[in-house]
C-alpha cells in the first residue's frame, strides 16, 4: 500500500506522518525505491564523529557502553551509533539498557542493521522490545522487525500484543512474504479475532493490505471470515473501499468466495449506493478487473445490477471494448450476460457493433 510507504518515508525523513501524502498518488514500488535509496544516503553520509564515539565504546564494558549511550547520547544517537558497531557488539550493549529505552531507539536504527543485530540478541528481550513497541504504538517500527524475528519471538509476541497492533504492525511490515508465516503462528481462531478488530476499529485499509500480501488457503480464509460478520460490521467495509480506493484490493478477495458469501456481500446496502458502484465500474475500468467483479454483478440486486449496466453501456468504446476483449478471452459469457439483459437497446447495439466482436470467427 502506498500510503505505508508514504508514512515509512516521512518517518525516515523526520516528518510529520501527513507531510508527503503526496506520495501515496505513486506507484508502491517507486516510494519504496525512493526510500531505501533516502535511507542509504542519509546513515551512509553519517558524520565521522559517529564513527569515533562508535570506536570509543569499544574500548569499555557493554554496561559502561550502555549507561553512555541512556545518559549522554539518548535514543537517537544511540541508534546511529549501534548502525556503526559490529552486530555482536551492539547486541551486547543493548542487552544492558532499558527495554523502554531501547524501544525508542530502535525507530531510529539503520534498517540494513537490523537482522544482524536481533539474530544476536536473548529472544526474551526481542519479546519484550516487541511488547513494548506495541504499547507506544509504534507499529511502523514493529513492521520493520518482523521479517528479522524468529518463529519463537513472533509467536509469543503474537500471544501479548492487542488484534489491532498485530493489524497495524502487518500494514508496514518491510517484508512481506514474511506475513504468511505470520498468519500460520496465529491459528484460525486468532485471525478471526483479527478479522473482527479490522470491522472494530476501522482497520480496513490494514487488513486488506496483510490479504494482499498472502496468497491460497489464507486469503480465502480472511475473505470468508470477512464475508461472515454481519451486514452492520461489514457495510463501511464497502464505503472505505469506496472512499479510499481499496477496490483493487477487495474486488480480488470477493472473487475468491463461494456463492452464499458473495450474495452476502451483494445484498449490502452500500452496494445499493450508485455512487459506490460508479466508483468500483470506474476501478475496474482502469484496472482491467472485470473477472474478478462480474462474479459479483451476477448476484446484485436487479436495481443495482441495472446501475452496473448503465455506466458499462455509458463506458467509451475503447474501454468497452477491452471489457468485451476480456470476456471473450477468458470466457466470461456466462458471467457478462446479466449484464447485457440490463442494458437497453441503444447500449446493447453499442456494444455488438464493436470491432471485438466483428473480430471474432
Amino acid at each position: 500500500m502506498s500510503r505505508a510507504e508514504a508514512e515509512k518515508t516521512a518517518r525516515l525523513l523526520g516528518e510529520e506522518p501527513g507531510a508527503l501524502g503526496f506520495l501515496k498518488e505513486l506507484p508502491e514500488d517507486d516510494v519504496r525505491a525512493f526510500r531505501e535509496r533516502a535511507s542509504a544516503a542519509l546513515f551512509d553520509g553519517a558524520p565521522e564523529m559517529l564513527d569515533r564515539i562508535a570506536a570509543a565504546t569499544r574500548l569499555v564494558p557493554a554496561g559502561v557502553a550502555a549507561a553512555i549511550s541512556q545518559k549522554a547520547l539518548g535514543p537517537r544517537l544511540a541508534a546511529a551509533v549501534a548502525g556503526r558497531l559490529d552486530a555482536s557488539r551492539a547486541a551486547d550493549i543493548i542487552g544492558k539498557l532499558p527495554v523502554s529505552f531501547t524501544a525508542e531507539s530502535c525507530a531510529h536504527l539503520d534498517p540494513r542493521r537490523i537482522a544482524g543485530i536481533v539474530d544476536r540478541l536473548d529472544e526474551g528481550l526481542v519479546v519484550r522490545i516487541g511488547v513494548a513497541l506495541a504499547g507506544r504504538g509504534d507499529h511502523l517500527t514493529m513492521g520493520r522487525f518482523v521479517g528479522h524475528l524468529r518463529d519463537g519471538a513472533l509467536g509469543r509476541i503474537l500471544g501479548r500484543v492487542g488484534d489491532a497492533d498485530v493489524l497495524r504492525a502487518g500494514f508496514y511490515v518491510d517484508q512481506p512474504e514474511r506475513l504468511p508465516r505470520v498468519l500460520a503462528l496465529m491459528g484460525d481462531d486468532r485471525l478471526a479475532s483479527v478479522v473482527r478488530a479490522a470491522a472494530a476499529d476501522g482497520l480496513w485499509e490494514e487488513a486488506l493490505s496483510v490479504a494482499a500480501a498472502v496468497g491460497g488457503e489464507q486469503r480465502l480464509r480472511i475473505a470468508e471470515l470477512t464475508a461472515r460478520l454481519d451486514a452492520a460490521a461489514l457495510d463501511p467495509l464497502v464505503r472505505a473501499a469506496h472512499a479510499e480506493g481499496l477496490w483493487e484490493t477487495l474486488l480480488p478477495l470477493v472473487a475468491l468466495l463461494g456463492e452464499a458469501d458473495r450474495r452476502a456481500v451483494a445484498a449490502l446496502d452500500a452496494l445499493g449506493d450508485p455512487e459506490v458502484l460508479g466508483g468500483v465500474v470506474r476501478t475496474v475500468v482502469a484496472t482491467g478487473l472485470w473477472g474478478e467483479f462480474l462474479p459479483l454483478v451476477g448476484v446484485l440486486p436487479e436495481g443495482a445490477r441495472k446501475v452496473v449496466a448503465d455506466a458499462a453501456a455509458g463506458l467509451g468504446e475503447a474501454e468497452l471494448d477491452a471489457l468485451v476483449r476480456e470476456v471473450v478471452e477468458r470466457d466470461l459469457w456466462e458471467l457478462v450476460l446479466p449484464l447485457v439483459e440490463q442494458m437497453d437497446d441503444e447500449g446493447r447495439q453499442r456494444l455488438f457493433g464493436l470491432p471485438a466482436f466483428r473480430d471474432q470467427p
